[in-house]
């Protein structure tokens, strides 16, 4: 029979970085993990062959007086927690104290450190785990951790390391992960010799414009919100900028990049509105919430945390991210304008003050206040082009379609057109120096699908039954939330064929569905007639709009098509009704749809995710016909 017995100091180092150092960039995680906690504002990382030959992180901290550098390299010795009550409020990135130790048995590890009072540096080496003698060194004042040929003693582990390639795209991900969180401090990548990063201290915005990307700039909205005690800052990126996987999601608690499923939940249920199929949003955000809130001893890598409040955490992160989205409306202009910010253009950009983004950066929002419009009343300006006579028969021919009274526009003098809107939203729609509003002015139908809008910018190219389903469909769930939806009784009443169970669903639930604006009467058992339909859908076909309804009532129960469901069943209740293809607008419909868009939320996406619109500017024309070079 085998006794029990203690397992010597290095085996369990190299258990324990089994869990810690699972490839380079877990080593380099824990390092620069503790570059930050010793209070470093300019951090230098070098890396050889992916980071498996070398890891050096260099910093300007506090560093570590030379009695303690043998304790550095000991397991669960460390100077950020001291009792059970700073583990249950740590506030600082590491914790454990089992970093080094880990990596120091798995590597050739050499650790100098000079604190600022000091006169000179010491340093000790860890070869397999053994600690050598502490011993003086040329260092200038802070901390420098070399690690050296990982994994040398454990040629299993080493063996399932990927290539160069794949292990140094590891370590710069978890580079970007940590630098973005810390906009402050300045930090140097070099890979190979090369510099791959030189970000400076700045602000916030620049610090996402430089990691993240002009497209992702370009598409972002700001996002900043205060409630018991939480607070959420970031950007999160307009649908239309979704991908195909989550590599784009970059979500802190209290500064820690963390991958949690309730936090994950919350942000794919504010995106559900408008999110096409099975795209993936993408945003950065940096949740602040008092550190005894969390734990985060939930796991070696400290990637996973668990809140102690998960539910409170998941209504006020969709809330934010949600009312950040409904804020948006079509041809409004992106909310953050760092398109021509250096920072976004390359890795360097010019230094600023500041670790958060500056007090400026999430103004001007749909929330900012602008200065009512005492007299606004918008203009169809007519389009004074003359065509030969003998071509008329030829336009005749090729554009059949065309309303009389559309073709006789430009004999007619121009008369304002009367606003679908009330005149308190028509003062709050975002409008340029001119008065022309964001999107435009129609100028014509393309194909009895889109229509073609002349803009300040250029050209607006709107699907029409993309942007008429979500117009509908919003003012479906408005009408819901507040009691019922109005509905438009029918002159004559539309029967159709249905089985004995849809017969009984409207003998059960009959009223009750009169709530969605939809009145229905049994005929006979196999017979039901249409008597009344949302008053925005009147236009649709009732028997497809009956029958879509009755089908989620039987499936669902009307308890939870009322609730749970309800956004799907509204989504499907304004596809039926919106406007179809190949149907003739006159100018005025036309004009009054853009002007709708303009003052529905989330009007930038249909239902499905998809844009409901595209502006092409006159420098994209002059792009198609060489004008200027």
């Amino acid at each position: 029979m085998k006794r029990i017995h203690s397992l010597p100091d290095h085996l369990v180092n190299q258990i324990a970085a089994g869990e810690v150092v699972e490839r380079p960039a877990s080593a380099l995680k824990e390092m620069l993990e503790n570059s930050l906690d010793a209070g470093a504002d300019k951090i230098t990382v070098d890396l050889a062959q992916g980071g498996i030959k070398l890891i050096r992180v260099t910093d300007n901290g506090g560093g570590i007086v030379p009695d303690d550098l043998p304790l550095a390299l000991d397991r669960h010795a460390t100077s950020k927690i001291a009792s059970l009550a700073d583990l249950e409020s740590v506030a600082t990135l590491g914790f454990r104290g089992e970093g080094l130790a880990s990596i120091a048995s798995v590597s050739r590890l050499t650790l100098i450190s000079r604190p600022h009072e000091e006169a000179h540096a010491h340093q000790i080496i860890a070869i397999d785990g053994a600690l050598h003698p502490v011993e003086p060194a040329a260092h200038a004042p802070g901390t420098s951790v070399e690690v050296v040929d990982l994994y040398f003693n454990t040629p299993a582990r080493r063996k399932f390391l990927k290539s160069e390639n794949t292990e140094y795209a590891h370590c710069a991900a978890t580079f970007e992960r940590i630098a973005l969180a810390h906009p402050q401090v300045e930090f140097l990548l070099r890979h190979n010799g090369k510099v791959v990063w030189r970000l400076p201290s700045q602000s916030l915005a620049e610090r996402v414009g430089a990691l993240l990307g002009k497209d992702f700039v370009d598409s972002a909205l700001p996002l900043e919100t205060t409630a018991g005690g939480l607070q959420l800052a970031g950007f999160v990126a307009s649908p239309t900028y979704s991908k195909a996987s989550r590599d784009a999601q970059y979500f802190y608690v209290n500064g820690r990049f963390v991958r949690d499923k309730t936090a994950q939940h919350a942000l794919r249920q504010a995106y559900r509105d408008v999110l096409h199929h099975d795209r993936h949003p993408a945003y950065a955000l940096f949740l602040n919430i008092d550190p005894a809130g969390v734990d985060v001893n939930v796991h070696p890598t400290k990637i996973e945390v668990r809140f102690r409040e998960s539910q409170a955490i998941h209504q006020f992160l969709f809330h934010s991210v949600n009312k950040a989205l409904a804020a948006t409306t079509a041809g409004a202009a992106p909310a953050v304008a760092l398109a021509d910010n250096p920072a976004a253009d390359s890795a360097s950009a010019t230094p600023s003050s500041g670790a958060q983004a500056p007090s400026g950066l999430f103004g001007g929002g749909a929330g900012s206040s602008r200065t009512p419009v005492q007299t606004f009343r918008y203009e169809q300006q007519s389009i004074p082009l003359n065509v030969a006579r003998e071509a008329v028969g030829m336009y005749d021919a090729m554009f059949s379609g065309l309303r009389e009274e559309e073709r006789q526009a430009d004999s007619r003098p121009a008369m304002p057109l009367p606003s679908p809107l009330p005149a308190a939203t028509l003062a709050a729609l975002p409008d340029s120096d001119d008065g022309i509003p964001p999107l435009g002015f129609a100028l014509a139908q393309l194909h009895g699908v889109y229509i073609l809008s002349q803009c300040q910018e250029g050209l607006i190219v709107v699907d029409m039954h993309a942007a008429h389903e979500r117009i509908v469909y919003e003012r479906l769930k408005t009408a819901l939330e507040s009691d019922s939806i109005p509905m438009q009784p029918l002159l004559l009443p539309v029967s159709f064929a249905a089985d004995r169970m849809e017969a009984a669903t409207v003998h059960e639930h009959g009223e009750e569905m009169k709530r969605l604006g939809v009145e229905l009467a049994p005929l006979s058992p196999t017979q039901i007639a249409v008597r009344g339909v949302p008053v925005w859908l009147k236009d649709g076909n009732p028997v497809e709009l009956a029958r879509a309804v009755l089908k989620d009532v039987r499936e669902f129960g009307l308890t939870q098509v009322l609730t749970e469901r309800r956004n799907e069943l509204l989504a499907t209740m304004a596809c039926h009704g919106a406007v179809r293809a190949n149907r003739q607008l006159t100018l005025a419909e036309m004009n009054a749809l853009l002007r709708d868009m303009e003052a529905t939320e989330r009007s930038g996406q249909c239902n499905h995710g998809r844009p409901t619109w595209s502006r092409l500017s006159m420098k994209d024309l002059d792009n198609l016909f060489m004008r200027g070079r």
